[in-house]
């Protein structure tokens, strides 16, 4: 097969109407996630509660409800189908000097396997077990930190999920995410505007903590200290005004969340 059918193949698998509808559930059972954190989180800087303001959290919450194994398997499929539509966009993308096209490349693949990450994590939920992300997470950093050269790939991660955080931050205030759907008329445009720059900061301060947690397990190499998101939200608290900070940020959780809805609904697709 040729690189001419390859890429037909791919644009038609692109175009389809099944995996657009596909990628469309992901983004809204992805904003389902975020809602989910951001209410966990709350709980946190209202009350202490004690579960994990993650997606591990947020899939044991949706195990807990009536036909939580069908909407489980729902985030299983939309995951998938969006990580999927997010590479095929990757190999497809086209236009711009070299370098440029190659960055945005690597962008989209990266997204999409993200997306099949977070497919392939609610996968024993679904299945009726669990996991715990940020026992994972820890001892993911336990093991490369006792590996020859590892702090330093630890560093270079929690540097890269910085750079992450940022760019979510940078998004949202340039409000670049209006890029990715087509607004609509007043007022509702001011209010989806409103949900995207609150959502997009909010996510990559949650981000950018995560990464500050990750380098600071790799120079103190104490792989307790990297805990994933839930961990990082957790650090928040013990800041001065850290509950209401919390908040603030469970509430932009929310607001990226209900920004996901309307993205399933006017994405560029």
């Amino acid at each position: 097969m040729n690189d001419a059918s390859v890429s037909g193949a791919a644009r038609s698998a692109k175009n389809s109407t099944p995996l657009r509808g596909l990628a469309r559930l992901g983004f809204a059972v992805n904003g389902l996630l975020h809602i989910l954190i951001g209410m966990l989180a709350i709980g946190i800087a209202t009350d202490g509660g004690s579960t994990d303001a993650d997606q591990s959290g947020a899939f044991t919450q949706l195990a807990s409800t009536p036909g939580g194994v069908f909407l489980l398997w729902t985030v299983v499929i939309g995951m998938f189908a969006l990580g999927l539509w997010l590479l095929i966009s990757g190999f497809l993308m086209k236009g711009g000097d070299s370098k440029r096209k190659w960055a945005r490349r690597g962008a989209e693949v990266a997204k999409g396997l993200t997306y099949f990450a977070l497919g392939a994590s609610a996968v024993p939920f679904a299945l009726g077990g669990s996991s715990d992300s940020t026992s994972s997470t820890s001892s993911l950093s336990g093991k490369l930190i006792s590996a020859p050269g590892g702090v330093f790939v630890l560093i270079l991660v929690g540097i890269i999920v910085l750079a992450v955080g940022a760019y979510f931050v940078h998004k949202g205030v340039t409000q670049k995410f209006t890029k990715d759907i087509s607004l609509p008329s007043e007022p509702m445009r001011k209010f989806i505007l409103g949900l995207g720059v609150a959502g997009y900061v909010a996510k990559g301060i949650a981000i950018g903590i995560v990464g500050i947690l990750v380098v600071a397990a790799a120079l103190t190499q104490d792989p307790s200290k990297s805990t994933g998101l839930d961990g990082a939200l957790t650090e928040l608290v013990g800041l001065p005004f850290g509950a209401v900070i919390l908040f603030v940020v469970a509430a932009g959780l929310i607001g990226y969340g209900l920004y996901c809805f309307v993205r399933a609904w006017r994405a560029r697709l």
